[in-house]
């Protein structure tokens, strides 16, 4: 459990820095960003999945660049379900899902892993 909390506010931090590189993209407070890390959490665990599986055809063909129109998709949606978090258009979206992945990447290499996946 607190592996999961930890996970939620590095990727809230990362989504309030991403949020600042990336024009078209706000996120109003620090409440809103864990609030939005806890529903990405919820729409990439179950909704993305779902979402790949039933494009596994088109993600060929595109040789996987379709999967980042999957990424536009869940953070719009992120945007409509979570107040305080506006995104003005699809490239926002998607420089949006880029940069926080690659934030969150850096912080949790800054961070390093707990101390149970080390001895592992």
């Amino acid at each position: 459990m607190g592996r999961f909390i930890g996970k939620i506010l590095v990727t809230a931090v990362a989504a309030l820095i991403a949020a600042r590189l990336v024009h078209g993209v706000s996120i109003d407070n620090s409440i809103t960003a864990i609030l939005l890390a806890l529903v990405l959490a919820l729409l990439n665990g179950f909704i993305k999945p779902l979402l790949v599986i039933f494009t596994i055809p088109i993600t060929i063909l595109t040789l996987g660049l379709f999967l980042l129109i999957i990424n536009i998709v869940i953070i719009k949606w992120a945007a409509d379900i979570v107040p305080g978090f506006h995104v003005d258009g699809n490239w926002p979206a998607l420089w949006f899902s880029i940069l926080l992945s690659i934030v969150t990447y850096l912080i949790e290499k800054i961070i390093g892993k707990p101390q149970e996946e080390r001895s592992n």
